[in-house]
């Protein structure tokens, strides 16, 4: 049985800038609820940012600039929230090393827990090839991150971790 991190709206929380959750009912889901322990988090509120709050977008898509201090997390309302979104990345990698965790299954798209692609900042609806803050400092620090489309995937190689 593996340790595996997990967006916590994916589990039903209602954590989620809007209020709500993105809870996942597909088979391969259950079978990883079933068969693995699964460690909710949700980055942005561990980061200090509450529930409901306004839509947020890395700048550029780019995550790996915010971290070199040449990108920011903006949200609509123009606010800066790079520190909250840099602060729940970090405290969820420490959360991966307290419990030996090497993989993470987190929400596409999201600006913390993108995967694959993220939004590319405009606030125009466009998205590009890009990780949110916390996909990217977990890969960055050997952990496999999966999105919620990819668990099947998972499942597959749950036996390399």
């Amino acid at each position: 049985m593996a340790k595996i991190l997990v967006s916590a709206c994916l589990l039903g929380n209602k954590v989620r800038y809007n209020g709500k959750d993105l809870l996942q009912e597909t088979e391969a889901f259950q079978v990883l609820k079933q068969q693995h322990e699964l460690i909710p988090l949700c980055p942005e509120v561990a980061g200090g940012l509450p529930t409901p709050r306004p839509p947020a977008e890395v700048e550029l898509g780019d995550s790996a600039k915010v971290f070199e201090a040449n990108g920011k997390v903006i949200a609509t309302t123009g606010q800066d929230v790079t520190a909250e979104f840099i602060s729940g990345a970090e405290q969820a990698l420490t959360l991966c090393k307290e419990h030996n965790i090497h993989v993470a299954v987190l929400t596409e798209s999201s600006p913390s827990c993108g995967r694959n692609k993220v939004y590319d900042g405009s606030f125009s609806g466009n998205k590009v090839e890009g990780m949110g803050l916390t996909a990217h400092l977990l890969e960055k620090n050997g952990i496999r991150v999966f999105s919620q489309f990819e668990v099947n995937e998972l499942l597959n190689q749950l036996t390399e971790f």
